[in-house]
């Protein structure tokens, strides 16, 4: 990434720099066992997993009886390691920056945060949550409705490219319809911040999930700039992600104030545990067939089918679908009110298996998922991590097969296993269900 500081603001010019705090855990550590508590040894054997989480309950948080209601509701007992250390902090209004695996609940820190501080008033909104993609926006949205459902006074709202701005004006403007909590797109939400739409005097908390993608490009670094100038100075910032370059990690803390930084495992053992992976070695016009052994011969509940292009997806998905597969597809080249037409219909079970591009492949959260097949491999390690991250997620089990088929694909997948530091190994005739299927 080029070095453009220069663009960015720093809040520390005219003050004297204070020594953040840190707290990277990996194998050989467990914070949860400070204290005389010896962690055991199938624990440390998963950090970063709900293995490793501490033996106390989301009660030991101090929440509104409102949010610990939600939370028995939604069946949570126990924090992940993640939300353990960041929860406590992030109620008292302390900046964080965290960067934890796929599936390990980022999203309710926040969410939870948030929620927790909130004091409503009509026409105010008081916290801003930017992602990169609208199905993110959509389905964050949906978390504060679920952790927010004994929180009737609090209004929550998505804004995002593509749909009528108009509508959005007039949600702002009326202070009986103005959402306390705006999650949205950085585009449309600089957009109406610019017509004076968006009043941001009252912000008090501002949040980036999946924060790399949203500084890593300069363009969309400068519109969450443009929005975070638009806030007062005095509120508390929180950045989310599950990679994080320490380039990006630099230009994070330019936004922040004494973060608390947590880093769940180090970078090079994001994996995730539970998840099986293998690789399927085959030429190219191989591949339909073998997807369609996969599909009949292995269990599940639910499939992700990663491909690399549009065209791809839909082609894929006409030939599932015309072997009388129960297949959706979501891809960039749909609507918006398709999109997210199709993302509810997969998440409700109406249909099993889902053919997508990268634009499903990051944060968004289908607790039946447990395969992952990526019938065109990705080059970057990273999205490959994003993208089986839809299986295993919360500490479950899970299965991963990705197909190689030419030099390149062997390549890259040399590359995301050096850079997981992982052993992916050739996928076998015979697989144990209940290694990928929780009982």
């Amino acid at each position: 990434m080029a070095d453009h500081n220069e663009d960015l603001i720093d809040y520390d010019e005219e003050e004297e720099a204070l020594p953040t705090e840190t707290t990277t855990t990996d194998a050989g550590q467990d914070d949860g066992a400070k204290g005389g508590e010896a962690a055991g040894a199938d624990a440390s054997d998963k950090k970063g997993s709900y293995a490793s989480m501490h033996s106390t309950g989301f009660r030991e948080f101090l929440l509104k009886p409102e949010l610990a209601r939600a939370i028995v509701d939604c069946g949570f007992e126990h924090p992940s390691e993640v939300q353990q250390q960041c929860i406590p902090r992030a109620v008292m209004g302390v900046d964080v920056l965290s960067q934890a695996k796929s599936g390990m609940g980022k999203t309710a820190v926040f969410v939870l945060a948030t929620l927790n501080q909130i004091e409503p008033v009509d026409g105010e909104v008081s916290v801003i949550v930017l992602c990169h993609t609208r199905e993110l926006a959509y389905q964050i949205k949906n978390e504060y409705t679920r952790f927010g459902k004994y929180l009737p006074a609090v209004r929550t709202s998505v804004v995002y490219g593509g749909t009528p701005v108009k509508t959005d004006q007039e949600l702002l403007k009326n202070p009986a319809t103005c959402p306390h909590i705006l999650v949205g797109t950085p585009g449309r939400v600089a957009g109406l911040i610019r017509d004076k739409s968006l009043n941001c005097d009252h912000v008090k908390h501002f949040v980036l999930d999946e924060c790399d993608r949203l500084l890593d490009e300069i363009d969309m670094r400068r519109t969450v700039q443009e929005i975070f100038k638009a806030t007062p100075r005095s509120k508390q910032v929180m950045m989310f992600t599950a990679t994080l370059s320490q380039e990006t990690r630099a230009v994070a803390k330019k936004f922040m104030n004494n973060p608390l930084e947590i880093f769940v495992d180090d970078e090079t053992k994001l994996t995730l545990h539970g998840l099986q992976q293998y690789y399927v070695d085959l030429p190219a016009d191989k591949k339909n067939r073998r997807l369609s052994d996969l599909l009949d011969n292995l269990e599940f509940n639910q499939v992700c089918v990663f491909v690399s292009s549009v065209k791809r997806a839909q082609m894929l998905h006409d030939i599932l679908h015309s072997c009388n597969f129960p297949v959706t597809t979501i891809h960039s080249g749909m609507t918006q009110e398709e999109r997210i037409e199709r993302y509810t219909e997969f998440k409700d079970f109406t249909h099993r298996i889902m053919v997508a591009t990268d634009v499903f492949g990051r944060g968004i959260d289908v607790e039946r998922v447990n395969i992952v097949i990526n019938y065109d491999i990705t080059d970057s390690p990273d999205s490959y991590l994003h993208r089986v991250g839809r299986a295993g997620r919360f500490g479950t089990k899970g299965l991963a097969i990705t197909f190689v088929s030419t030099d390149a694909d062997r390549t890259n997948l040399k590359a995301i296993q050096d850079r997981f530091e992982v052993s992916i190994t050739e996928l076998p005739e015979n697989i144990d269900v209940s290694t990928y299927m929780n009982a």
